[in-house]
């Protein structure tokens, strides 16, 4: 019996996968990663579970170069929806959450390596923590072509806090960055996802051009920037595969409007 059930799940795989092949999802895809490093040391929990190894990763960037995938940013994305710049066929924009240090020991010179770009998202309170990028390691990041972004200041879900709360995690953190040499942030990454309409409009007032949630997903130029959708990869149990069928997640979900807008 469960070999028949695999039989099917696995036709049904396929089936979609012949499906996409045929009808692909158009827009830009949005990745999102944490920890890139072979260990981590972090006691958090979840902190297993949010690390890929390097080799991992660099199979990964391998995979997306080899089906015609080009890095832009965020700000990249920002100027072509406005008219003032073009996108690749296959547009890719590679992010990392919270500011680990090992985006600049392990993930930036495996993307340097291949010719790629990145956009980090700093909780700004961590900056120079043990384990946490240093000021010095952001600013050379973005000379290296790297954007930087918010990640609030203390990696707090917003939906629930106060107004004034929400304006301290998103403005002065804001602020913060942009007082130490890092250029202007334009984009924000809402921690656990936690985003609505009026954090939207908050991070309007406040200068932000972008938003990403953790809805799977591609974006296009009709995709609100407030609510851009992007795939988590964790840790891989299951190796290429796995990450493949993330993709293809996200490629189902854009082509059958899932997850548009979603609020929480």
């Amino acid at each position: 019996m469960l070999g028949v059930l695999a039989g099917i799940a696995l036709l049904v795989v396929l089936s979609l996968a012949v499906y996409v092949h045929l009808h692909p999802a158009e827009g830009v895809l949005v990745l999102e990663y944490h920890h890139v490093a072979d260990r981590v040391d972090d006691e958090e929990p979840l902190a297993e579970r949010y690390f890929v190894p390097s080799a991992d990763f660099a199979a990964q960037l391998d995979y997306l170069k080899a089906e015609g995938y080009e890095t832009i940013t965020m700000l990249d994305f920002s100027k072509a929806a406005k008219g003032k710049g073009t996108l690749p066929e296959k547009p890719l924009i590679i992010t990392f959450d919270d500011g680990y240090e090992d985006n600049y020991t392990v993930a930036l010179p495996l993307l340097e390596e291949r010719g790629m770009k990145g956009e980090v998202y700093m909780v700004t309170n961590f900056i120079g923590r043990k384990g946490y990028l240093t000021w010095d390691e952001l600013r050379d990041m973005q000379q290296r072509g790297i954007e930087i972004g918010c990640h609030t200041a203390d990696h707090v879900p917003l939906v629930g806090l106060s107004r004034a709360e929400q304006e301290d995690q998103v403005r002065l953190s804001k602020l913060l960055m942009e007082w130490n040499g890092i250029k202007t942030v334009f984009s924000f990454s809402y921690p656990n996802g936690s985003c609505n309409a009026e954090i939207a409009e908050l991070l309007r007032e406040s200068n932000y051009l972008t938003a990403v949630t953790g809805d799977a997903g591609f974006n296009t130029f009709q995709t609100d920037p407030m609510f851009l959708q992007r795939v988590n990869i964790p840790r891989p149990r299951f190796g290429m595969m796995e990450f493949r069928l993330r993709l293809l997640r996200a490629e189902l979900c854009s082509i059958f409007g899932i997850n548009q807008h979603l609020e929480r």
